[in-house]
C-alpha cells in the first residue's frame, strides 16, 4: 500500500497508532486534530485518502464530507467515530463517505478498508496534467514576480526557509511549490506541527517519515517553549538529511527570547520569504477570480462570468482572508448565481454589504442600518434563497468589524479590548484568528 493518508482525529495516541502503522505499510501521513487543518490539507491537494473522526474540537467530521466532495470529487473517506449508533452510520453513508468504523476499531480491518479506498484512488481516472491556467502560484503583480524570483532562487538549495504571511495568503502554497519544482521533488513532502516533537519517539517517526525530502513546520510561532527546544535539537541533527520549511502568520523579530527562541528562528530563516496580502496585490484579483471560475467549471460548478463591475467590486473589497477568502467567494457565486452573468450586486450581497456599508450614510441606528441591509440581501436575489450559511455570515460581518474597532480603540491592547468587550481574554485570541482579523503594526507594538 502507497500514497498519502490524511488522519484527523483529537485522541493523540489514535493518531499516533494510525501514523506508525500506515507509516509501517508504506504510506506517507500527515496527522492533525484540527478539522480545519485537514481541509486546508484537501483544498492544497495532498492526500489519496482521508481517515476522520467525527467529533472534534472545531466542528463535525461528517459535516464536512460534503465540503471535501466539492474540493476534491473522488476523494475517498473513511469515517471513524465513537458515536457508534446507527444514525452515525447512515449520516456516514448519507454523505457517501467510502467507509465507517465504530470505535474501537480493529486495526488490522482499518488498514484493509484503507487498502482498498487506496486501491480505488488509483484505479480512478488520472486527472489532466496541470494547464498554463492551473500553475501552482498566480499573480503577475510586481509583489508576486519579486516572490517567484526569490523562490527559485531557493529552490534547489538546502537552506531552511521561513514563509511569513497573513492567513490565507498561500504561505503552504508557496513551500508546497518549492518542494514540488525543487530537486526533492520525488522524495516525501511531510508536513508537521507541535504534536510531532512530543516525545523521542515523535520525532524519530517525523525523521523517518521525510527521509531526504521536506519537513514543513506549519505556523511555528505557536510553538509551546519545549518543542521550540526539541525542534532546535533536531534541526542540529539534520545535516545532510531532510530540508527545513517553516510558515508563520506574524513577524517572530519582536518575539526573540521573550517568547520565541532566537536560536530557533536564525536557524529556521536561512531564507525569508514574505508572501503579500491580497491587499497589497489587488491588480492580481481578476486573475484569480478567472482562475477560480474556471476552476469551479471544470468540477462541476455551472457555466458562469464575473462582469466588468463584478470585478471591480472585487478588487475594492479589503480581502482579511486573502487569496483564501477570495476562492471561496468565487466559488459560492458561481454556485449559488441563478443567472448566466454575475454583477456587482450579488458579488456585494455575497460579501455581506461589506462595500455598501463602508460608503452608505452612517446615520441612523445600527439596528436600522442592519435591518436595510438584510432586507437588500433578500431583494437582490429576486426571490431566490440565500446559500445555506446566512445566520453565521452576517455574525461574523458584525463580530469582525466589532472587535477591530475595539482593538483600534485600545491601541491593541488584548486585555483592555477583551475587558471592554466583556469576554475572556483567550476567546477574544481565538476570535481573532477564526475571523481572520489583521493585526496592524500599531496594534502589534502594544
Amino acid at each position: 500500500m502507497d500514497g498519502t493518508i490524511l488522519v484527523a482525529d483529537d485522541d493523540r495516541t489514535i493518531r499516533t497508532v494510525l501514523t506508525q502503522a500506515l507509516t509501517r505499510a508504506g504510506c506517507k501521513v500527515h496527522a492533525t486534530a484540527s478539522l480545519g487543518t485537514l481541509l486546508r490539507w484537501v483544498e492544497e491537494g495532498k492526500g489519496d485518502l482521508v481517515i476522520s473522526d467525527v467529533v472534534m474540537p472545531d466542528g463535525n467530521g461528517l459535516e464536512m464530507l460534503p465540503r471535501i466532495a466539492r474540493e476534491r470529487p473522488g476523494l475517498p473517506v473513511i469515517v471513524i467515530s465513537a458515536q457508534n449508533t446507527i444514525m452515525t452510520a447512515i449520516q456516514a453513508a448519507e454523505a457517501e463517505a467510502f467507509d465507517y468504523l465504530p470505535k474501537p476499531f480493529d486495526l488490522p480491518d482499518l488498514m484493509k478498508r484503507a487498502a482498498r479506498a487506496m486501491e480505488q484512488t488509483r484505479t480512478a481516472p488520472t486527472p489532466s496534467p496541470p494547464s498554463g491556467d492551473d500553475l501552482p502560484l498566480i499573480g503577475r503583480t510586481p509583489r508576486m514576480q519579486a516572490l517567484y524570483r526569490l523562490v527559485a532562487r531557493v529552490m534547489n538549495t538546502d537552506l531552511s526557509v521561513l514563509i511569513s504571511g497573513e492567513s490565507g495568503t498561500g504561505k503552504s502554497l508557496v513551500a508546497r511549490t518549492i518542494h514540488d519544482f525543487g530537486n526533492r521533488r520525488d522524495m516525501p513532502f511531510v508536513t508537521a506541527t507541535g504534536d510531532d516533537l512530543a516525545t523521542t519517539d515523535d520525532v524519530a517517526d517525523l525523521v523517518a517519515r521525510a527521509q531526504g525530502g521536506t519537513i514543513l513546520f506549519d505556523e511555528v510561532g505557536d510553538l509551546t517553549a519545549q518543542a521550540q527546544a526539541t525542534l532546535v535539537r533536531l534541526i542540529d541533527r539534520l545535516e545532510g538529511g531532510p530540508r527545513l520549511l517553516a510558515t508563520v502568520q506574524h513577524d517572530l523579530t519582536p518575539r526573540l527570547d521573550d517568547g520565541f527562541r532566537a536560536d530557533l528562528y536564525y536557524r529556521l530563516a536561512g531564507a525569508q520569504i514574505d508572501v503579500p496580502a491580497l491587499r497589497d496585490r489587488v491588480d492580481d484579483v481578476p486573475l484569480l477570480a478567472a482562475h477560480f471560475a474556471a476552476r469551479s467549471e471544470r468540477d462541476g460548478a455551472p457555466p458562469r462570468q464575473l462582469a466588468a463591475d463584478a470585478v471591480t467590486a472585487l478588487r475594492a473589497h479589503p480581502w482579511p482572508g486573502n487569496v483564501r477568502q477570495l476562492e471561496h467567494v468565487v466559488r459560492r457565486l458561481l454556485a449559488a448565481s441563478p443567472v448566466e452573468t454575475i454583477a456587482r450586486p450579488e458579488v456585494e450581497a455575497a460579501l455581506g454589504d461589506a462595500l455598501v456599508r463602508r460608503t452608505a450614510d452612517a446615520t441612523g441606528t445600527l439596528s436600522e442600518a442592519v435591518d436595510r441591509h438584510l432586507r437588500r440581501e433578500f431583494d437582490l436575489r429576486a426571490g431566490q434563497l440565500p446559500p445555506p450559511g446566512l445566520y453565521q455570515r452576517v455574525l461574523r460581518e458584525v463580530e469582525a468589524p466589532l472587535i477591530e474597532a475595539a482593538l483600534d480603540a485600545t491601541r491593541g491592547n488584548q486585555a483592555r479590548c477583551a475587558e471592554m468587550l466583556g469576554i475572556n481574554r483567550n476567546t477574544l485570541r481565538k476570535k481573532i484568528t477564526d475571523l481572520d482579523i489583521r493585526v496592524t503594526r500599531r496594534r502589534k507594538l502594544m
